[in-house]
């Protein structure tokens, strides 16, 4: 760590609180002014000394020469069948984009080689994306494998190539519309700090989101702390750029970050503590606004999050009411009440470019990659664009459909936008999180009921599944967290069974004992849901740590059922939401097969601001469980 590391975070800290006060001062200034004239109320709040004439400010900078965009050239009539399939992969971010271009492309008739063709959209997470891309999708017949990837951002294309997919993924695509990834936050708290009118600089940001009394020296203390939402940055785009910016705010610049920089010892320990403030990590940004909607639903978005760092396109879905509880199923109501201002940090903010590339895979025959080049084109035709900018993006001028600027309050004009660094800072970025992030306590709660003997498809049973879901997913914990491991059941109407059966403890001592504990639990018989939740909440609660994302996994597969009454419901959820406000422990939840009680660990996760995860289907508990851990 770097001499100075701790006195310029003091120091950040001070200047942001100096900020905040000279803000409420000025604020209560304007309330006297407007009574005294509204003009010099309003040159006050834009940040201009009254005495200086309008005509004295610089002048912008002139825009490049906008691109024309060509019509589309669609053929006179389809080519011959049977059809040369092309399979779009995309990220889950622009999954509606690509699906309407996709629909766009297929509305016409196509002709390639004498052959007709049909264009496939499917989606899967970025970073997963990226590595199925290196190895060249092997777990996907060939038939299957796509023929374009577009992902959100150029970053993916870096990663993918590093991990070994040079000959499989081009190192450059072809942008077919923009996102900028900024900083959105509910308009009353963006007022409140200023940053609606002043840009904040990255520094800003994370001091603010160090500092305990952010809120409090504001006039706000209901608001709690300063709650800074992250992505995981190997797993999405906005993840990347947040902790791109975290690096480039600890060294000095966002623009000219450097792995030398990445791997000084005094950036590492700035950047660390940056992660402190982070309550939890989530897959994508869709898992934090549902959230923050579900929060306003129950009081308040400022209950839930201050700020969280998202695409613009993500911005303009929860503005205009849709949301989505697992970044594939969407869900469309009325706008919210507390909208969300998207921040454009004056430092300089990455941008989601959409690249797409035809892949190089021996899989992709001639006919297939003069398809999807055709897609491709198509794609920045006049009437590609028209989707682009009609599904949220910019387009390839850096333009908005007006009504999507309207609704989502963006900015066409901001400066700052800068292009995800070269590979070798990405991989550098993607090495140094597990050292940097905020690190875990977490408790694996299994339900060991009777029915958790039942066979699944595989031919194994439930529990064994299970067992092998919670070993893959332990990989993800490092020398540091904290894991530990709990199983509930009951026979007849005695206590939980067998309760505890691995402290948690460091991980990188206690991997071995937490293995031989999983691999003996057995099913027992009843389901004692309600008061194993509650116990081990109040147990995780009781060691809660400020610095580390406090956190229980439940995995159950059924309904609460005991012998005798225990606690019910509606008290444990009670009980959930007063530990919640001051040692709040995120309770995960996993419904595991097709009788779990999806409604009851919806409400459980929701009670503590944690997510909900499906694996009704039980052959697919590997793939969610670890997803799930990607919060940690």
């Amino acid at each position: 760590m770097s001499a100075n590391a701790g006195p310029r975070r003091e120091r950040r800290l001070r200047r942001v609180r100096r900020r905040r006060t000279v803000w409420a001062i000025a604020a209560g200034a304007v309330l006297v002014l407007v009574a005294a004239g509204g003009a010099v109320a309003a040159v006050i709040l834009n940040g201009q000394d009254p005495a200086v004439d309008a005509q004295g400010a610089p002048e912008s900078t002139a825009p490049a020469e906008p691109i024309v965009f060509p019509e589309d050239e669609p053929a006179e009539a389809a080519g011959a069948e049977p059809c040369t399939t092309v399979t779009v992969l995309s990220s889950l971010e622009n999954f509606e984009m690509v699906s309407r271009l996709v629909e766009g492309y297929n509305a016409q008739p196509r002709d390639i080689d004498g052959s007709c063709v049909t264009v496939v959209a499917t989606r899967d997470k970025s970073g997963l994306a990226a590595e199925d891309a290196a190895a060249g999708f092997p777990e996907q017949p060939a038939d299957q494998r796509p023929t374009v990837w577009i992902p959100d951002a150029s970053s993916w294309l870096a990663t993918a190539r590093t991990l070994g997919g040079g000959v499989n993924v081009p190192a450059e695509g072809t942008s077919i519309g923009s996102s900028d990834i900024v900083l959105a936050m509910p308009a009353a708290l963006a007022a409140a700090i200023g940053w609606d009118e002043e840009r904040p600089s990255w520094d800003d940001v994370f001091a603010a989101a160090e500092d305990a009394e952010a809120w409090s020296d504001l006039g706000h203390p209901e608001w709690g702390e300063f709650k800074l939402g992250k992505t995981s940055p190997l797993i999405a785009s906005s993840g990347e750029a947040a902790l791109l910016a975290s690096y480039g705010s600890a060294a000095g610049s966002i623009a000219e970050l450097t792995v030398e920089q990445i791997r000084d010892d005094g950036v590492t320990e700035e950047v660390r503590q940056h992660e402190l403030s982070t309550s939890h990590y989530m897959a994508t940004p869709e898992h934090f606004l549902w959230h923050a909607r579900q929060s306003e639903d129950k009081g308040s978005v400022a209950d839930f999050l201050s700020a969280v760092i998202v695409d613009e396109k993500s911005v303009w879905d929860y503005n205009r009411g849709v949301t989505s509880r697992d970044g594939i199923t969407r869900v469309a109501s009325d706008p919210p009440a507390e909208q969300l201002v998207p921040i454009y940090p004056s430092d300089g903010y990455f941008v989601a470019d959409n690249p797409a590339v035809v892949l190089g895979g021996s899989w992709v025959d001639e006919d297939e990659a003069a398809a999807g080049q055709d897609f491709v084109r198509f794609t920045g035709t006049k009437q590609g664009q028209q989707i682009v900018r009609e599904s949220g993006y910019r387009d390839l001028n850096r333009s908005f459909d007006p009504l999507v600027a309207e609704v989502g309050r963006l900015a066409d004009d901001q400066s700052g936008a800068l292009p995800f660094p070269d590979g070798k800072v990405i991989r550098a970025t993607h090495e140094a999180f597990p050292e940097v992030r905020k690190r875990a306590a977490v408790l694996f709660l299994v339900d060991v009921s009777g029915s958790m003997e039942e066979p699944i498809a595989t031919g194994t049973s439930k529990l064994a599944a299970a067992k092998d879901a919670i070993t893959q997913a332990l990989g993800h914990f490092t020398a540091g967290d904290e894991v530990g491991l709990a199983a509930f059941s009951a026979v007849d109407d005695g206590p939980i069974t067998p309760g505890l059966v691995s402290p948690v403890a460091d991980i990188g001592d206690t991997r071995p004992d937490f293995l031989k504990a999983l691999g003996a639990l057995r099913p027992v018989e009843f389901t004692p849901l309600y008061a194993a939740v509650d116990e081990f909440a109040r147990q995780r609660a009781a060691d809660w740590n400020p610095d580390r994302i406090n956190a229980i996994v439940l995995l159950s597969d059924g309904k609460n059922e005991t012998a005798a009454p225990t606690i019910g419901a509606p008290q444990m959820l009670a009980n959930l939401g007063e530990l919640h406000h001051d040692t709040p422990v995120l309770v995960f939840t996993l419904a595991y097969g097709a009788d779990a009680d999806v409604a009851t660990l919806q409400s459980i996760s929701s009670a503590t601001g944690a997510h909900f995860y499906d694996a009704t289907d039980p052959t697919k508990v590997r793939d969610v469980l670890g997803d799930l851990v990607t919060s940690f």
